[in-house]
């Protein structure tokens, strides 16, 4: 599956195709069958770190689905807080607080609620965000827009953070570039990889 060549940029964005169309294609049966795992294996990572807080993401229809975890986080006393995308490239944390959606400036799915203050987005004991890929060395990589990787650069004290991918998206190694960020582990439906 791996492409890579001496340019970072054209590796990764031929990997992200590759990525996108093997989500696209990805049969039904399968990613409902991956739900309930996932779900079982956020739930004990949010558990086995003892967060009262969680960044996370609303998922697409081809992302690993985290709306079952959401709901369980909100009806076992769980606050989460949601990514916001802002035209500046940055992103804005809202409170998940009910099953109101809406879409941001990339159309992506956010929830209704007010924004929180940046700085509730330290203080969360775990953070949740997407990916296409991850290799064996903890390396992310995003769909290339980069909201995630400056949020995460730009942290004094980062929350434990950790990819959600399916279980074949986990690769031995990503071309990356500087500004890229890695992450502290992996959640598929297969299981919780710390790095």
């Amino acid at each position: 599956m791996l492409c890579m060549s001496s340019d970072p940029v054209s590796a990764k964005r031929a990997l992200r195709a590759e990525l996108r169309e093997r989500r696209r294609i990805r049969p039904a049966p399968e990613r409902e069958a991956s739900t309930a795992s996932l779900t079982t294996q956020l739930i004990a990572l949010t558990q086995a770190l003892g967060a009262r807080t969680v960044a996370c993401y609303l998922s697409t229809p081809d992302e690993p689905d985290t709306r079952p975890f959401l709901a369980w986080a909100r009806t076992n006393g769980v606050d989460v807080l949601l990514p916001v995308s802002r035209d500046d490239g940055l992103l804005d944390w809202a409170a998940y607080d009910s099953d109101d959606e809406g879409e941001d400036v990339l159309g992506m799915p956010v929830p209704i609620g007010g924004i929180v203050p940046p700085i509730m987005v330290g203080e969360v004991g775990l953070m949740l965000v997407p990916a296409a890929a991850c290799d064996e060395g903890g390396m992310r990589m995003g769909w290339g827009r980069g909201y995630f990787d400056k949020t995460l650069g730009s942290m004094d004290n980062r929350p434990p953070v950790f990819a959600v991918l399916f279980d074949d998206e986990i690769v031995d190694a990503l071309p990356h570039e500087p500004h890229d960020q890695p992450v502290d582990g992996v959640v598929t439906p297969g299981g919780i990889r710390r790095f």
